[in-house]
């Protein structure tokens, strides 16, 4: 870890150009660690572009959002960091600057990451992201300011459910006591980003409610989203974020699945939950996804009653 953390950290130092990036559909941990990357490196008197295309504007409330940009403002960095990213696949169509950069960073935290950075920090026993940023901000010696502690937490909310799952360690804990005492609002940011709604993102969970299937002796819940409901309520990015949840609430559940059009109308993306032993990871990849033990995504392309099957099916077999 130390000889990773000084190469890294000898490249930010020679860099005049950078580069952050995170992967598409952003959640918290993608937004709030690129935040305080972007923040991280100002205080190292390092200027760099942040590119986010979209993100949900349940997020805009974080120190420095007015900075993220659409699009680079050059073809080739001299250096370029990916956070909270298992593959170069994930960039979508800004893995371009990632691959145009003399050099590439990847900081991360799945399990199935793909190492494709000429220097990678990833540990697959973090919760978050931006739990591995905190460990690098402190070994650099930055402060953490309130604004870094800030997006900081909120990826640290976001990916542990409000320290809820099983991936908290106690530096989790000792972290967000720390903010504490820098006088940061953790009550504010964990309603911020678990429980705060939009009106559309509400109309759209409470439809995805109504349609929820309890199958295999309740052991399995399934709900879907198909683009004409998103047209009809109006929604944006980030009102399907939490669906998911849903169903893995209910007792009994061991496997939460939710299935959302993609825009193109040409297939469907797949979220999943676990609560206690089915790795929804090792499911999802055999998709081409993937993620965590107990939370993982993936698209199937096809139509619905064909992509549900196959999707169920496979499911079906990694329960008791």
């Amino acid at each position: 870890m130390k000889m990773t953390l000084d190469n890294i950290l000898e490249e930010i130092k020679k860099a005049n150009s950078i580069v952050l990036l995170t992967h598409e559909h952003p959640d918290g941990d993608a937004i709030g660690s690129s935040l305080a990357m972007l923040l991280a490196l100002k205080e190292m008197g390092k200027q760099a572009d942040l590119i986010i295309p979209e993100y949900p504007k349940t997020f805009s409330f974080l120190p420095n959002t007015n900075e993220i940009l659409k699009e680079g403002r050059m073809e080739s960095y001299d250096l370029a960091i990916a956070l909270d990213c298992a593959t170069i696949q994930r960039l979508n169509g800004f893995g371009k600057y990632f691959e145009n950069a003399k050099v590439k960073i990847q900081i991360d935290h799945h399990s199935k990451n793909t190492m494709f950075g000429d220097w990678n920090f990833v540990n697959p026993v973090s919760p978050a992201c931006a739990q591995i940023v905190v460990t690098m901000l402190e070994y650099f010696g930055i402060e953490i300011t309130k604004e870094i502690g800030t997006c900081l937490l909120t990826g640290i909310i976001t990916d542990t459910g409000g320290f809820r799952y099983s991936s908290v360690t106690a530096d989790t804990f000792e972290f967000a006591a720390c903010l504490l005492e820098k006088g940061i609002n953790v009550s504010d940011i964990y309603r911020r980003v678990l429980e705060v709604k939009t009106k559309t993102s509400f109309e759209l969970h409470k439809l995805a409610m109504n349609r929820i299937e309890f199958l295999e002796e309740g052991k399995i819940a399934f709900t879907y989203i198909l683009q004409e409901d998103k047209k009809k309520i109006g929604t944006e990015t980030g009102d399907s974020e939490g669906i998911v949840e849903i169903g893995r609430e209910v007792e009994g559940v061991e496997v939460s699945i939710y299935m959302s059009e993609t825009e193109e109308q040409d297939g469907f993306k797949f979220s999943l939950r676990s609560n206690d032993y089915v790795n929804v990871s090792d499911v999802c990849m055999m998709f081409g996804g993937g993620g965590h033990t107990k939370a993982a995504g993936c698209r199937i392309l096809g139509d619905f009653e064909q992509v549900k099957d196959k999707m169920l099916h496979k499911v079906k077999e990694f329960l008791k």
